[in-house]
């Protein structure tokens, strides 16, 4: 009975890795590609050591990969995230089908901060009165 758990577990995990590389090949453009690559990677490989925790059957080996699994789903999204970031930061552009960019406006490249937007209002606020001030003076 295991074995037909290890094998729907493994085959189900190298499906989703495989998927994920379809997604990678047919994806337009850098950000779409980590959003595919994370999701369905983090799933593959977490069932696939699934599938050897139950074939090993030792509580030494399910406790590792219980803690490979935690591990891969915690650092999994962050790791996307900054690479996205720095991947936008550097100028990486959106796919021209892209409806929004949420981040357009918002990002100093001067200073590299990033911020809700109104931030910067605020301070192009605090600019114009500055030189109107100096211009007065």
């Amino acid at each position: 009975m295991s074995d037909v758990f290890i094998v729907i577990l493994s085959s189900l995990g190298a499906l989703f890795i495989l998927l994920a590389a379809v997604g990678f090949v047919r994806m337009p453009d850098s950000y779409l590609r980590i959003s595919v690559t994370t999701k369905a990677v983090t799933l593959g490989v977490g069932l696939i050591l699934a599938s050897a925790a139950i074939y090993f059957d030792n509580l030494s080996v399910t406790s590792r990969v219980l803690a490979i699994i935690l591990f891969i789903i915690l650092t999994s999204p962050v790791g996307a995230h900054l690479i996205g970031r720095a991947s936008y930061f550097s100028g990486n552009k959106l796919w021209e089908k892209s409806i929004t960019d949420e981040l357009e406006g918002k990002y100093q490249p001067n200073s590299h901060r990033l911020s809700s937007g109104e931030e910067y209002e605020d301070e192009d606020e605090k600019r114009k009165k500055k030189i109107r001030e100096r211009d007065l003076l």
